[in-house]
């Protein structure tokens, strides 16, 4: 099966300035794909050179088979960007039955596609014009305007970035409905939206792909990434003093609970067997303890954050 995105060595220089280094991408038919990255790290100049909004100065990048920008991608590649734009005298239904018109989506199809994407996207009913219109509605429109032409790849670039909690929620919720019906590509920096609705995952710095895969093959191949323990006991004074010289344990964080701690150990194993001995060489009460799964925020910071 091809490839939704096939990117190898991807460079893209602007004058002297380097933006991406060499930048390796693989995306599935299919998926829901998170691009990671910190701001600045290349996520929307990658995004640009897909859409062919800029040219790849060397390397290699097909879109569903094809060159980027060529015309057999128009119609199979829809773009939501991070703040869209629309007329403010339109409503919904005007923008979408603009943007099939672009694409010469017979009347019928028309009707039905605007009709399924209003009820989609949660904007059925709404009968005011766009300049009346939230930040989270405003975004659901961008996306239901990018789905018009039901494209094989849908590209979004940071959909959630300034996005309440219940707009974030909204759009997610919308993402995890698109899985399997189509591909889904979005960068951004908010690392528990890609664990939420994200199959697989790339993060980028410094315009290079250091890691990418499904979320527990990150994690897992994330070597710079420790294990987490957390531990409740009677009196967490004494258990973090007791720890404070355990070779095997990298640090301790207090949690919000009394005498719960938050361990990052380097060999989780050997800490799960030695750390009931230092409950009982204290005689204190093992209440809990229970690993911790490592989270994509402890993998980005372990990768990427050594250097900020």
């Amino acid at each position: 099966m091809t490839p939704a995105i096939d990117i190898r060595g991807l460079v893209k220089t602007y004058g002297r300035r380097r933006v991406l280094d060499g930048v390796d991408l693989h995306v599935e038919p299919g998926s829901v794909f998170g691009f990671l990255g910190a701001n600045g790290a290349g996520k929307t100049t990658t995004l640009r050179v897909l859409l062919g909004l800029a040219h790849k100065t060397t390397g290699s990048v097909r879109v569903l088979g094809h060159e980027p920008g060529s015309t057999p991608t128009r119609s199979l590649v829809g773009y939501c960007p991070d703040v869209p734009g629309f007329p403010p005298w339109m409503t919904a239904r005007d923008v979408l039955n603009s943007s099939a018109g672009l694409f010469r989506l017979p009347a019928a199809l028309t009707r039905r596609r605007v009709d399924e994407l209003l009820e989609l996207t949660g904007l059925a009913g709404r009968e005011s014009r766009v300049s009346g219109f939230s930040r989270g509605m405003r975004q659901r429109l961008g996306i239901a305007q990018a789905l018009v032409n039901a494209p094989q790849l849908l590209i979004l670039d940071e959909p959630t970035s300034a996005l309440d909690p219940l707009g974030r929620r909204v759009v997610l919720d919308l993402l995890t409905a698109l899985r399997g019906r189509t591909t889904v590509l979005f960068s951004t920096h908010l690392l528990p939206d890609v664990e939420r609705v994200c199959d697989t995952v790339a993060i980028i710095d410094k315009g290079r792909v250091i890691t990418a895969g499904t979320l527990d093959q990150v994690r897992a191949e994330s070597g710079s990434v420790q294990g987490r323990l957390l531990v409740e006991v009677d009196d967490g004074d004494r258990m973090r003093e007791a720890l404070a010289g355990q070779p095997w344990v990298a640090g301790v964080e207090e949690e919000a609970a009394p005498g719960v701690l938050l361990l990052t150990v380097t060999d989780l194993d050997a800490a799960a067997a030695l750390l009931p001995a230092v409950v009982s060489s204290l005689g204190l009460l093992l209440r809990r303890l229970e690993p911790r799964e490592t989270s994509l925020e402890d993998v980005f910071v372990g990768l990427v954050g050594g250097g900020r």
